[in-house]
């Protein structure tokens, strides 16, 4: 599931690495918990999260996805069909999915990355690789519902420091300007071509230049 999930974004993006998702994949809460200790979130309330640690020039990467998460996945598997059932649990998949790939990506040109930046091209992520999904399972239809349900209205985790709050939330607002223009530019004109064109772009730029491009007029 998850390495499909990997593949769809390289395409969509026409980035490649020469790592697999699923040799990095974590699924086992205990296992995150010992290596949290008692200074991370209960395992419980994680589902997923990317475990980053830098030595020098050395990158250590591990995803962690809940077991739970896989599973409902694997039994009710959203390339298949794609519902309000498992809507959910498909966008933190992809989430999850979309950081491995940023970060990687980014870290082949000696680029850094900012949390912020991951949090931001994940949200894009969720929205353009749910939209394509949708599209292909309904002939093209996108749910008129989706903007508003990624986008609007956002929960966030109530255990969240400020610094992370406002992270969050910057990240959802200019990732939601995006999409926006993306939906209202190419979707809803049904010029999706060129929509690629401009994903492409979005993701190679830095991070200003990002959140340039996301409020930009034109």
């Amino acid at each position: 599931m998850l390495a499909s999930l990997q593949r769809q974004l390289e395409r969509i993006y026409e980035v490649e690495i020469p790592h697999r998702v699923d040799d990095f994949l974590i699924t086992d809460p205990g296992v995150l918990n010992d290596i949290h200790g008692h200074e991370g979130p209960a395992q419980s309330e994680v589902e997923e999260q990317l475990l980053v640690v830098q030595d020098g020039d050395c990158l250590d990467i591990a995803l962690y996805v809940d077991n739970e998460v896989v599973n409902r996945l694997t039994r009710d598997d959203p390339r298949s069909r794609l519902h309000a059932g498992n809507l959910a649990d498909y966008c933190t998949a992809l989430e999850g999915v979309s950081h491995f790939l940023y970060l990687i990506w980014n870290a082949h040109y000696e680029r850094g990355v900012s949390l912020m930046e991951l949090e931001m091209q994940a949200e894009i992520d969720k929205y353009v690789g749910t939209a394509f999904l949708f599209g292909q399972q309904r002939s093209g239809r996108i749910p008129s519902s989706l903007y508003s349900w990624l986008f609007e209205n956002p929960e966030f985790d109530s255990s969240l420091d400020r610094t992370s709050l406002e992270r969050y939330r910057d990240a959802n607002y200019y990732a939601s300007k995006y999409c926006a223009r993306l939906e209202n530019r190419y979707l809803k004109a049904d010029g999706r071509a060129g929509m690629f064109n401009d994903l492409r772009r979005l993701y190679r730029l830095t991070n200003y230049a990002k959140i340039n491009c996301a409020v930009e007029k034109h």
